[in-house]
């Protein structure tokens, strides 16, 4: 089966033995959401295995257009003054629309090849994977929940030789977001800012770190669930002010208002929030704020919110709304109707 979430640490334990003892699979498969964490496990093996551009038996191939003949045609080509031949496929879209050639290869490979997949999405129920899993790793890169992140937070200021309490590491999650990439930058920045002193406070958050995309959203989902439309179009046009598209944040709002429709549909049929998380691929700890949210709407109130997005798009696609006013339109309307109680 492949990982969960909360399979993530056993994963990364068993990938990093892997490394250390020099015992490695045959096929290894690095997957999901979070970029960070793909791309940090790919590096650690690609390095593990003496992979580099100068190395004639490291093989790179990247993106959909990749042919698999030509893949496995390197496979069986014998490695150069070497036991093994590595061959890196990224963003192949294999393990998401299928590749017959490869799933059929892969059940009995060349001994003298290692094989590391990394793509963002995977669908289990394709031959490729089921026979991978039959001779190799997977491990499941996905959004990381509050607690991991907050461990993972400590270790990277640790190792600078600062600390972070925990209500700063928090700071740092509800200001930055989720996503490890631009946690790893703020906490760069953070350093530096810091570098007299043992402590990285919130005040220093507040001072260094900035506001992103995904941070505004968020607080404008909020402001509109409060029916607070002042703040909802400051919030608007503070995103307009950074270059942000209109079109962009009419699709996160939209987004923001259907997962709200699916976690009120779950949640009143006594789903778990963990269940509700794994759905709908969000980090756990957010599941409650989300749920927050749709309580203040009824059923009806968050399918018309939905409509309202969908129709202010088409307009604006047909010419006969300009995006910005759409967008405009979408806030007045989501923040004028009743709350559900």
């Amino acid at each position: 089966m492949a990982a969960k979430t909360s399979d993530f640490p056993a994963k990364q334990r068993q990938l990093n033995e892997d490394v250390a003892s020099g015992n490695f699979k045959p096929c290894y498969l690095i997957y999901g959401d979070e970029a960070y964490l793909r791309l940090q496990n790919r590096d650690k093996l690609v390095k593990a295995l003496g992979g580099s551009a100068n190395s004639m038996n490291f093989n790179k191939y990247e993106g959909d257009n990749i042919s698999p003949t030509e893949v496995i045609d390197m496979a069986e080509t014998m490695p150069f003054l070497s036991d093994r031949r590595v061959i890196l496929v990224e963003n192949s879209g294999f393990f998401k629309a299928g590749c017959p050639e490869l799933a059929d290869y892969l059940k009995a490979p060349s001994e003298t090849t290692l094989f590391i997949f990394v793509e963002k999405e995977v669908d289990k129920r394709k031959d490729i994977y089921k026979a991978l899993l039959k001779i190799g790793f997977e491990m499941e890169c996905s959004a990381q929940d509050e607690e991991l992140l907050k461990k993972w937070i400590r270790s990277r200021v640790a190792s600078e030789g600062k600390d972070i309490s925990p209500r700063a590491q928090a700071v740092l999650i509800d200001r930055v977001g989720t996503d490890m990439s631009n946690i790893a930058t703020e906490i760069e920045k953070l350093i530096c800012y810091c570098i007299a002193r043992n402590a990285i406070t919130e005040e220093d958050i507040d001072a260094v770190c900035a506001n992103y995309l995904t941070g505004r959203i968020f607080a404008m989902t909020d402001a509109i669930s409060s029916q607070d439309q002042t703040k909802a179009m400051e919030l608007y046009y503070d995103l307009l002010a950074l270059k942000e598209p209109p079109a962009k944040i009419l699709a996160l709002i939209t987004r923001q208002f259907n997962i709200m429709l699916q976690i009120k549909e779950m949640t009143d049929n006594r789903r778990s929030s963990a269940e509700i998380a794994s759905a709908l691929k969000i980090a756990p700890f957010l599941v409650g704020k989300y749920q927050g949210w749709a309580r203040k709407y009824s059923f009806e109130q968050l399918r018309g919110a939905l409509e309202l997005c969908a129709s202010n798009d088409e307009a604006v696609k047909k010419g006969k709304l300009d995006y910005i006013i759409s967008v405009e339109m979408v806030i007045i309307g989501c923040t004028s109707v009743g709350k559900a109680g």
